[in-house]
């Protein structure tokens, strides 16, 4: 009986060393990228997320966005994808 909870102890142990080896190899590095290097449909929406406040800067991580927007004294990061889809095929309209 005691040899059982060892092996699940080592088991369990093993699993978690991995799990957080795994996790440390990922790398989110997030960089400062200028409003040109933006797609337009991305600062239109940052725009749109900043009403009342103004973007003080970009950033970018992977293929994602994030405006960094200043509002009453607070900075707020919102995160944007760039990608594009096709929206009608994804939601078909029934024809009646």
């Amino acid at each position: 009986m005691k040899m059982t909870n060892l092996v699940t102890a080592i088991a369990v142990s093993a699993g978690l060393t991995f799990g957080v080896a795994a996790q440390a190899k990922e790398k989110h590095e997030e960089e400062t990228v200028g409003q040109a290097d933006v797609p337009m449909a991305v600062q239109k929406a940052g725009e749109n997320e900043a009403k009342g406040g103004r973007i003080v800067r970009w950033e970018k991580e992977g293929r994602d966005y994030e405006a960094v927007i200043e509002k009453n004294g607070k900075q707020w990061g919102i995160e944007i994808n760039a990608n594009k889809h096709d929206e009608s095929k994804e939601h078909k309209e029934k024809k009646e």
